[in-house]
């Protein structure tokens, strides 16, 4: 094996150094969706002599073959010697230079790398060179008027009651769970059995699964609503009945779209106690709790209204988008949609327990949700265009700053996280997407309407039909659950 079998097209182009005379291509391109291309392309024998004949020039001062001095041996044993290893250097530049002019050259905007098969293609002895190559890019649509729209968005007022939950909730003092006898009641935490039917027969077990007894329990496959209500007054021995509606996208068509009998055995309740603090002073509520607790929930407040007229905009700006996409555009959107979106969540003071309930909301509904995010992020990126908006080094640093300060931690290893992470662009195009969205809401006539909290969700990991769990899909955050005063704590 060559040396640069090891290496791939661009390391290979990279190192050959490429000819930027412009090739003399036959470019053939069929349109198979609305995002997808197949592209064919014919490279002219001239352009392949071109490249051999610079390599070879490159090559002879260096050239060493047996019984000559280095660099002096005949140009035609030097081509024979080494035609396999040049050719490898000239099929990577070739590759490279082509597909460069073609997507440069072509009416299409591409959103992927070109999928081909680098070792399957052979530079022939004598002729043209062609080969082919599948593309995602960006589809061609008719913008949709997004200036004067009408919307509504959520006051910001945080009530008293609220205050006042939120208050016991972070100030209350610190809490051991207690076994107790008695019925279980909203805010009691319970293992539990999860036994799952389908059909009449059983397709999951989930045992020993402890869960806060919330009003919505949140599984990758559908949601135990009205949880807390159900479980009221049970007691450990005792059980309760749910049916959840299967999301209609899962990989088992034979349990897609069916109800789900799930039988909740409860195992034993345990209801939080304050325990006495030893210096009663110290552990007293700052002076400032009533405004920070405001302020972390007015930046859910903001999340949820934020949310809410994003919806808005988006059925209106995608009711006419009908452009098909394809599904391993869609199946790698996904993660960068949940990437965008932990990181929104994050930046707008939400826990793990939060973020992990949305994650499975998302994937109840993959490639619906998916589609009208993806068919939204190319309007919004056309209106960036057209309008010039670009992102900034302060959106970045604000961006950060607010994430480091949900997870009390400091702005520089948070970058340096997302960064480890890959998850940069992710932060760009939440920035992007943002300014543009303002820009809508700003040409917009808005109308403003009270804000109802949403029920209190947990996300659970485990599977509702005996998949695999879903992983680490959502990095933990170093989150205690209390407000934050925004002041970063610098971890040597």
């Amino acid at each position: 094996m060559s040396q640069t079998d090891e290496l791939s097209p661009e390391e290979i182009a990279e190192a050959a150094g490429s000819d930027k005379t412009p090739l003399k291509l036959d470019v053939k391109v069929e349109v198979k969706s609305a995002c997808e291309r197949h592209v064919t392309v014919t490279v002219s024998e001239e352009d392949i002599n071109r490249y051999f004949q610079k390599q070879f020039d490159d090559l002879m001062p260096e050239a060493s073959v047996p019984g000559f001095r280095k660099g002096r041996a005949p140009r035609k044993l030097v081509e024979k010697r080494y035609r396999e290893t040049v050719g490898d250097q000239v099929k990577g530049s070739l590759l490279l230079d082509s597909i460069t002019q073609v997507t440069d050259d072509q009416e299409f905007s591409a959103i992927s790398e070109p999928d081909f098969d680098f070792e399957a293609i052979k530079i022939p002895d004598s002729g043209a060179l062609t080969y082919e190559f599948d593309i995602e890019v960006r589809p061609e649509f008719e913008m949709p008027t997004w200036k004067g729209l009408e919307l509504k968005r959520y006051s910001d007022e945080v009530p008293a009651a609220v205050v006042e939950q939120y208050r016991a909730k972070y100030f209350g003092g610190d809490t051991v769970m207690v076994p107790v006898e008695d019925g279980v009641k909203a805010g009691d935490q319970v293992a539990a059995t999860f036994t799952v039917s389908v059909d009449g027969k059983q397709v999951a077990k989930i045992e020993d699964q402890t869960v806060n007894v919330v009003d919505t329990l949140s599984f990758p496959e559908g949601d135990l609503t009205d949880f807390a209500k159900t479980v009221a007054g049970a007691k450990a021995g005792e059980t309760r009945e749910f049916t959840v509606k299967l999301s209609a996208e899962l990989e088992n068509a034979d349990l897609a779209d069916k109800e789900a009998s799930v039988v909740v055995s409860i195992l034993d309740v345990k209801r939080p106690e304050v325990v006495q603090a030893e210096d009663e002073e110290a552990a007293a509520p700052p002076e400032n709790a009533d405004d920070l607790i405001k302020s972390v929930v007015q930046r859910q407040i903001s999340y949820h209204s934020n949310r809410f007229i994003r919806d808005q905009i988006n059925e209106l700006l995608t009711e006419s988008a009908n452009w098909e996409l394809p599904p391993g555009l869609l199946k790698r959107q996904f993660r960068r949609e949940l990437e965008r979106a932990v990181l929104e969540l994050r930046s707008s003071g939400f826990d793990q327990a939060q973020i992990k309930a949305y994650e499975n909301t998302l994937r109840q509904n993959v490639m619906g949700r998916t589609r009208t995010l993806l068919q939204e992020h190319f309007i919004l990126e056309r209106i960036a265009e057209e309008e010039k908006i670009e992102d900034t080094a302060e959106d970045y640093d604000r961006e950060v700053a607010a994430i480091a300060a949900q997870q009390g931690d400091s702005p520089r290893r948070v970058r340096a996280h997302l960064e480890r992470r890959g998850q940069m662009d992710s932060l760009r195009n939440h920035i992007i997407e943002r300014k543009v969205l303002e820009l809508i809401q700003s040409a917009a006539t808005i109308t403003e309407v009270p804000f109802e909290f949403p029920p209190s969700t947990e996300g659970i990991d485990q599977s509702l039909v005996g998949q695999e769990a879903a992983g680490e899909d959502i990095p933990e955050a170093r989150y205690d659950g209390r407000p934050t005063d925004g002041k970063e704590s610098e971890t040597k």
